[in-house]
């Protein structure tokens, strides 16, 4: 399978992940995903085969996402009121819209690391290999995430229930 093959196939899940790396800023992920695909195709990032495609071009995006997400200074902290969440998978846009302001509640490598077990299927070996970190370091940072995301839903369900 060719390289640009390889990206249309992957291009949905890349697409979120980009996003997702974006703190769900969608215009800046565009250009992350963008400056990604040039980097694949212009062969300044090259797959050498040691990785699946996928974890390898997820690296990339990652990578160009914290390149251009420090070039523009975004390091702005969020503190959002959240109204409505639900478990589970969004059913509404405003289910989506709550649960991506939970995410972004969550410090970046633990939100990252849920994202890519949840949200993409990866076990926490190929997290840990995306975000170059050691398997212990990657399960610290999920357990935390967990232990922290669960603590506002509980937080947002006891206020919807008031």
């Amino acid at each position: 399978m060719t390289t640009r093959e390889q990206l249309e196939v992957h291009h949905k899940e890349a697409w979120f992940w980009a996003r997702q790396c974006c703190r769900f800023q969608p215009d800046l992920a565009e250009d992350v995903l963008q400056t990604a695909y040039l980097k694949v195709l212009e062969k300044r990032a090259l797959f050498h085969g040691k990785s699946s495609f996928k974890t390898w071009l997820f690296s990339v995006i990652r990578f160009t996402a914290m390149d251009l997400l420090s070039a523009q200074q975004l390091h702005a902290t969020r503190h959002l009121d959240i109204d409505g969440v639900q478990v589970g998978e969004p059913k509404s846009e405003s289910d989506l819209v709550n649960y991506e302001c939970m995410i972004r509640q969550l410090p970046q490598r633990q939100a990252e690391l849920l994202l890519l077990v949840f949200y993409h299927n990866m076990t926490l070996e190929k997290a840990a290999e995306i975000m170059e970190t050691s398997i212990g370091t990657a399960r610290t940072h999920y357990d935390r995430g967990k232990k922290r995301l669960r603590e506002l839903i509980l937080a947002s369900q006891l206020k919807n229930a008031i």
